[in-house]
């Protein structure tokens, strides 16, 4: 019978027996371990918040400047990257300056491992620098103060490397983007090409369904939570609350996943888990004036773009007047930073591709398809493929001809033309884009752009109605001891400490799971009770997300609903019949310094010599694929090197290139014809510039169709028949 034949030795009710005995020891065990695990990540985190500087750079540095020590002091600091042993630097290559994000979390994220974004940019011979903060603000630090210590750190890099070709590249992550695209406004002349890593720039762009967090501020009323977290603080706000907000968009993570992980592979994963949570717990302070700048101004107010941010001077920030090429990195699979956030400044500022180029500034974005926010920053993925790639390839950046371009990444192969040119696991192309190309990735609404200045004026009212009649109250009442004590027991703090060994019952745990580890005996893969959790962890993460798309589902509703009101727009001096225009028009004072360069240029077209001639010639027939490929950059680089009669600086050579191409530009039948008038009456050096141009060109692509049609109307700008005299194409070597 069935049942007899199920409990005889070897029958299927006895190997379900021993499947489920062999899946209770090694979840006890796993337990335990996770347990254990909690316990150390207790123990790491209170030594963490002891050091007088805590961090968690994987690299030795080197203090120059200390900001508290600076005329008007600051907790931020500059140091320099130790390179490790092994990696080679090229002090005449331009400085990488890395800047942490100061939104919560300590410093040191953005060169945490060697597949980092200071990993990568070292990797590629270049001196790196650090830019970092301590756990407390200065009294009286703002957010402007630290743009002016941040000014003094770079002038510093600069001084310290006067052979470098080029002025340093920054890259800014998260908080540290809008920051720094901030000062590169007020200061554009100490900025080599910035990278803008998962910043919002665009405070209230978005779409619906989608990146709920824009509503936030609207459904809390405004900033006067803000203000009062920081009189509960006594002056000071607590960054573990900017933490908890970015946690509260992902529970499936936050609640499940991210201690699942752990749990399911405990032996493997528990120092990954461990180095991040070091940074992940590493909460910092900022001052009541500092985050009521970032909220009212930018994340309610959207001032950043509109130019409505003013210094203390009276001065405006104009992201117009930045100067140095600037690259946009962010992903469709970030909620915190959505595409729209990171690029929709462009369309607040410029009308066209050809405005951008009027006020002479190159934008490059790249839009990663999943990458979460942390990801574009943290993922070692993303730092060997895109930061690798900026990295190595900052020069071509740099060179560019402005306009708007995209970022897009081939992988390497076999099938690779001119394989040696390219740098890394990775080809890059900057491609030409047109302002239509962000659009299609959606946006607002007139009607959304009334929603969110309603909510930005009841926000204004709110805080006016708070500052008058309940924070005089609240200040007198809170005292320092109080304001720590409420640091203390935050719930994220909380959580470290109570499985920190400082519990007198977690002190246990460490005994237990050493026995546990000598006496492990981990489940086969394929144990059916293995199997059960891995499917009920899944149905867990599933409720999770469900329930928080029906909670972001709902916010959204609200938020729409309440501030879409007619009357309560029109209560608060808002048109509900406007159609609002965020764009800003050109400056009059600048459309006359335009008219002015143009003018100059079209007088300089038949000015110039061979080096002129042959740019104007490659640019004209490289501009028919629409895009530049950093093989075309590295044949270029090593051909400049090769010739030493005619080698330029870098910033020389970026001059001429934008010269060549805005003469192209402003009138281009003219300046091809002045191309013959450049050139010597030597035919050998004729042939040899051209023999150039084709080698760049087919460094990168095939000579075909439309570009081989324009190098042969260029070798006829050249005087060079067709029987003979051009060369045929060939392939440049080292």
């Amino acid at each position: 019978m069935p049942t007899e034949n199920a409990i005889l030795p070897g029958g299927p009710m006895s190997g379900l027996v021993a499947s489920a005995v062999e899946y209770m020891v090694d979840a006890g065990q796993r337990s335990v371990l996770l347990l254990d695990v909690m316990r150390q990540r207790g123990d790491q985190y209170r030594e963490h918040v002891a050091q007088t500087a805590p961090h968690v750079l994987s690299y030795a540095a080197e203090l120059i400047i200390d900001g508290r020590k600076l005329e008007q002091p600051v907790n931020y600091a500059l140091v320099r990257i130790i390179p490790p042993k092994g990696v080679e630097i090229d002090l005449k290559r331009r400085p990488f300056v890395v800047v942490d994000p100061r939104a919560g979390h300590g410093p040191g994220i953005g060169g945490f491992k060697a597949d980092s974004e200071i990993g990568v940019a070292m990797k590629a011979g270049h001196p790196c620098y650090f830019i970092g903060f301590l756990p407390e603000p200065m009294p009286g630090q703002t957010i402007e103060r630290i743009a002016r210590a941040e000014a003094i750190f770079i002038e510093k890099v600069i001084e310290r490397h006067p052979e470098a070709d080029g002025k340093p590249c920054v890259i800014g992550n998260c908080q540290a983007g809008w920051a720094v695209m901030i000062l590169a406004s007020l200061r554009p002349e100490l900025f080599g090409p910035l990278v803008i890593a998962g910043a919002p720039l665009a405070y209230w762009a978005g779409v619906h369904g989608k990146y709920p967090m824009r509503y936030s501020g609207g459904l809390l009323g405004g900033s006067w939570l803000t203000a009062l977290s920081s009189d509960l603080g006594g002056g000071k706000f607590d960054g573990a609350w900017l933490v908890q907000n970015f946690e509260n968009q992902n529970p499936s993570n936050t609640l499940w996943t991210k201690q699942y992980n752990v749990y399911s592979k405990v032996d493997t994963e528990a120092d990954r888990y461990l180095d991040f949570e070091r940074w992940w717990g590493g909460h910092v302070n900022l001052n009541a004036e500092e985050i009521q700048f970032i909220v009212d101004e930018l994340f309610i107010g959207n001032n950043l773009a509109a130019g409505r941010v003013k210094m203390s001077d009276g001065t405006a920030v104009d992201l117009r007047n930045i100067r140095s090429p600037i690259v946009v990195f962010c992903s469709k699979g970030d909620n915190v930073t959505p595409p729209q956030q990171a690029l929709h400044w462009i369309l607040d500022l410029y009308a066209n591709v050809d405005e951008i180029r009027a006020y002479g500034q190159t934008i490059v974005y790249t839009v990663h398809e999943t990458i979460g926010h942390l990801g574009i920053f943290v993922s070692g993925g993303v730092a060997k493929k895109e930061h690798a790639e900026f990295s190595s390839n900052i020069d071509l950046i740099d060179v560019l001809p402005p306009g708007l371009y995209e970022a897009t990444f081939e992988a390497r192969g076999d099938s690779t033309v001119n394989d040696e040119f390219a740098v890394g696991q990775w080809v890059m192309r900057c491609e030409a884009r047109t302002l239509d190309d962000i659009r299609a990735m959606g946006g607002n609404s007139p009607e959304d752009e009334r929603r969110f200045e309603t909510a930005k004026r009841v926000s204004e009212m709110n805080l006016a109605a708070y500052r008058k009649y309940l924070q005089p109250w609240i200040k007198s009442t809170v005292t320092p001891q109080m304001a720590e004590m409420m640091r203390n027991w935050h719930p994220l703090r909380v959580q470290y400490e109570a499985f920190s060994s400082h519990n007198p019952w977690m002190r246990a745990v460490e005994e237990v799971a050493e026995k546990a580890r000598e006496e492990r005996k981990p489940v086969a893969r394929d144990n059916p009770f293995l199997e059960f959790q891995e499917r009920l962890s899944k149905q867990i993460v599933n409720s999770l997300d469900q329930w928080r798309d029906s909670q972001e589902a709902l916010s959204e509703a609200m938020f729409l609903s309440i501030y879409g009101f007619p009357a309560l727009q029109a209560a608060v001096g808002v048109d509900p019949q406007s159609v609002p225009s965020g764009r800003r028009e050109m400056d009059p004072k600048h459309r006359a310094l335009l008219q002015a360069r143009i003018a100059d240029l079209k007088s300089k077209i038949e000015t110039g010599g061979l080096q002129e001639a042959g740019v104007r010639a490659l640019l004209y027939v490289g501009s028919a694929r629409g895009m530049v490929d950093e093989r075309s950059l590295e044949a270029l680089r090593r051909l400049r090197q090769a010739d030493v009669s005619a080698r330029l600086t870098l910033a020389e050579f970026k001059m001429l290139v934008r010269e060549q191409f805005f003469m192209l530009l402003l009138d281009r039948d003219a300046a091809l014809a002045a191309i013959p008038k450049l050139l010597p009456d030597n035919m050998d050096e004729r042939r040899r510039v051209f023999s150039l141009i084709q080698d760049v060109l087919s460094a990168s692509a095939e000579i075909s169709g439309e570009v081989a049609a324009r190098l042969k109307q260029v070798s006829g700008l050249f005087g060079l028949d067709a029987a003979g005299g051009a060369p045929k194409l060939r392939r440049v070597t080292s």
